[in-house]
């Protein structure tokens, strides 16, 4: 595929691999792969906007980190740092056209080719890194950024920590979000929520939770199996800056029904208001005052039209910025 056919698509037409940028269709795995076999990937979901200052990748460094720490706990030995994939992030955005768009980057165990090792035990392979990128819209639609969208809780337990350990992001623990999300779409869902194995609320299929309560915001510990999520740390952070009192406390699932507000948050979903769970109306059945200010706020941060709370560095331009005698 041409680079003018990739672009048509707004696909980046180059993946970054292994410190080097190829060519869309060669980004390819072989079929007995470890990571095809036996899900061993861990990966990250970072956007990248267009904001007043040119592109810039959103909380590029947090995500980074997350992706070193989750091989880390897969034990999976990886030639590059948290900077290297930062400024190949850099590098994949600037080379792709696009002025705004959503990065994957992937670390998995492939094929040892000169030993084959087509067994559970993953360390015979070896691991490989990719990012890719593509434009990519709102994730639960644009119309649910203010309308918001239905839910269900979902028959399906979250996985446990000392299963799959939720702190990483790996491919292997979204079979589990799949069965949440298929089984919410199949009964007429947008999405669903899991409860975790104590019966205490947990996170979206892909999302992290907050409710609203008497004007205070409420969001499942790091203990309720949830992933540590970058937006969901971000609004904390936002939050409390804006005076709003914020609380990590266990949720029980009828609580989901009595709150007055309650929204989705991640780096696809951003922020996506619920307006019910199992068709039980939340609030006034549509986006809340809270959750509109949250809103506000975050996408002002996005487009570079507001700093950070402290004015922490969330935005990594694309291009440095030119001086004066430059």
């Amino acid at each position: 595929m041409s680079k003018k056919d990739v672009s048509t698509l707004r696909i980046a037409p180059k993946v970054w691999r292994n410190g080097e940028l190829i060519d869309w269709n060669d980004a390819r795995v072989h079929v007995m792969s470890h990571v095809v076999n036996y899900g061993s990937s861990v990966f990250e979901g970072i956007r990248a906007y267009d904001t007043v200052n040119g592109t810039a990748i959103f909380r590029l460094s947090e995500h980074m980190q997350r992706l070193v720490n989750s091989a880390k706990i897969y034990r999976m030995n990886i030639a590059f740092t948290r900077d290297d994939f930062c400024r190949a992030a850099v590098e994949l955005v600037r080379d792709s056209g696009l002025e705004a768009c959503y990065l994957r980057p992937v670390i998995m165990r492939g094929l040892n080719e000169e030993k084959p090792a087509f067994g559970v035990n993953p360390f015979p392979n070896p691991v490989d890194c990719y990012i890719a990128a593509w434009d990519w819209g709102k994730y639960l639609g644009e119309e649910a950024l203010e309308a918001g969208v239905d839910v269900c809780v979902s028959s399906w337990t979250r996985i446990t920590t000392n299963s799959l350990p939720a702190v990483a992001k790996a491919g292997a623990n979204y079979m589990n979000s799949q069965l949440i999300k298929m089984e919410a779409i199949l009964g007429g869902f947008s999405e669903g929520i899991a409860l975790d194995d104590r019966g205490f609320v947990s996170e979206g299929s892909g999302e992290n939770l907050f409710l609203v309560n008497n004007g205070t915001l409420i969001t499942p510990p790091l203990g309720a199996s949830i992933l540590p999520g970058i937006t969901r740390d971000s609004i904390i952070q936002i939050a409390r800056d804006l005076g709003i009192p914020v609380q990590e406390a266990v949720i029980q699932r009828a609580a989901l029904y009595l709150c007055d507000e309650l929204f989705f948050t991640g780096t696809a979903a951003e922020i996506t208001p619920i307006r019910s769970v199992d068709r039980i109306q939340i609030g006034e059945g549509k986006r809340g005052e809270i959750t509109a200010l949250l809103q506000e706020r975050f996408f002002e941060i996005l487009r570079g039209e507001r700093p950070a709370p402290n004015d922490a560095p969330w935005l990594t331009p694309i291009e440095e910025k030119k001086t004066a005698n430059a």
